[in-house]
């Protein structure tokens, strides 16, 4: 079975939980509500084995991902986790 690599990077005081796999050029697949990066896992493998560098992180407020403020829905609009992106 392959395996999708998992690593958290730091964004906007945040720690982003992000799953990837491949090289190439880069596919990023965000989730809806309320999902996951596993919602992609199999789009993922397709893509790696296909020549890309595929990358779903886990959004604002979800999964893995921690440090947003989630008390506050002020800080959850597009434009926040536009910029976390």
């Amino acid at each position: 079975m392959e395996t999708i690599e998992h690593k958290t990077i730091t964004a906007n005081g945040m720690k982003i939980h992000i799953a990837e796999k491949g090289q190439g050029p880069l596919v990023l697949f965000l989730h809806g509500f309320p999902e996951l990066w596993y919602s992609w896992r199999h789009q993922i493998l397709y893509m790696a084995a296909h020549g890309y560098r595929a990358v779903a992180p886990d959004l604002r407020g979800y999964g893995d991902t921690t440090g947003a403020p989630v008390h506050d829905c002020t800080k959850f609009t597009s434009l926040h986790v536009v910029g976390d992106i």
